[in-house]
This record gives C-alpha cells, structure tokens and sequence, in this order.
C-alpha cells in the first residue's frame, strides 16, 4: 500500500534505515497498561516520561522494575512477520540499519540476538532511551543522522506507532508505518504497510 502522500520517489532510493523495534522488527508483546498500572502511572501518562519527572528514590525504583520486566520480554522476542528477511535484504544490498528505540540499549540489543539480526546492526547505530530523549523527539534519529552524515531525505523512519511517525517528521525524514491493517495517523507516514513482507515486496519492486 503506496500512500498518495509519499514523499520519495521509491523507497529504492533509500539507503539509510532507522527502525523502531518493539512492535515493528517484533511481535508486540509490551502491555503498556498492566505496566503502568505496576508502576502506578496514569492512563493518559507517557511511561517514560513519569519517571523522567520524578525524585531520584523512586524513578530509580521504578527504572530497575520496568527494565527487569522489559529484559524478559527481550529474551523471550520474537521477530515480526517479514522483519527478518527485509532487514537481511537491506543489509546484502548495501543500505545502512539502525535502530531509534524507546527500550534500553543493552536489552535492545538482546533482542535483537533473540530474532537472530544482532550481527547486521553496529552497536554506535543501536540508540536506546539513554542515549537520546525518546521519542516522539527527534533528538535519536538526528544522532543516526549526524553520525552517519547524511541529510534528512536521505533516510526512512520505520515504525508501527505516531511517536515514530512523528519522530521521522520532526527530524525531516521519510517515514513508514507497519504492522497495523490500517492507518490511524494520515498525513504522517510517507508509506503505509499492513507488515514488514508487505514492504520488502514494494521495495523489491523497486517501488
């Protein structure tokens, strides 16, 4: 699915890959509302942005608590359909990966083992919520753009949620949403994907 209101010509002229991973490279597994109910956090409250805004004491408490949970979710991921295959497509046909994350660094990269891809991501271009102010900022994706030295149109955000889509435009970039049968978010993905097989065929394509 081509939205109308792409923005790059095809997604071939890409070279430059950032992607979300929970959710996106895999299968959704984070009950966002048991946690914050574990965590005492507001329906309507950003996770990580509660903690951000307490005393030293109790964000502490609550950081070892949602890593602890996060870590066996890590170990037991497994990789969204097509995720696999598209990022060892990218990969053999030159393009450069990285991964803009709201989880922890050390256990992004522990999931990334867990769905067999680990090798294909440098570990500078794996950006966690320690290296960065998470997203919806732009602050991550600018990191992969400056490190790499490359101009905004010159790389693609994928993700399966706003806060992705909203990352990539604040940043400049192109943007691709997946995973979801439909868009709930207009104008803010240059691209829309039911899966990630879905776009590794629009970009065989050369679409």
């Amino acid at each position: 699915m081509h939205g109308a209101e792409t923005a790059a010509p095809t997604l071939s002229a890409v070279r430059h890959w950032v992607f979300d991973m929970d959710g996106t490279l895999t299968v959704a597994v984070h009950d966002f509302a048991a946690i914050r109910h574990a965590l005492q956090i507001a329906a309507e409250e950003d996770i990580l942005g509660h903690i951000a805004a307490l005393p030293d004491a109790p964000a502490q408490a609550k950081r070892a608590w949602l890593l602890d949970h996060e870590r066996a979710l890590a170990e037991d991921a497994l990789p969204a359909p097509g995720a696999v295959k598209l990022l060892h497509a990218l990969a053999a046909d030159g393009c450069r990966l990285g991964i803009l994350t709201r989880n922890d660094h050390a256990l992004a990269k522990l999931t990334l083992e867990a769905i067999g891809v680990g090798g294909l991501f440098d570990d500078a271009d794996i950006v966690g919520r320690d290296e960065a102010v998470p997203k919806p900022s732009p602050d991550g994706l600018q990191q992969h753009l400056r490190r790499w030295g490359i101009a905004a149109g010159e790389a693609v955000m994928v993700g399966d949620h706003a806060y992705d889509l909203e990352c990539g435009r604040a940043a400049g970039t192109h943007t691709v949403l997946v995973n979801l049968p439909e868009n709930p978010w207009p104008g803010r993905a240059d691209w829309h994907f039911a899966d990630c097989r879905a776009l590794l065929a629009a970009w065989q394509q050369k679409g």
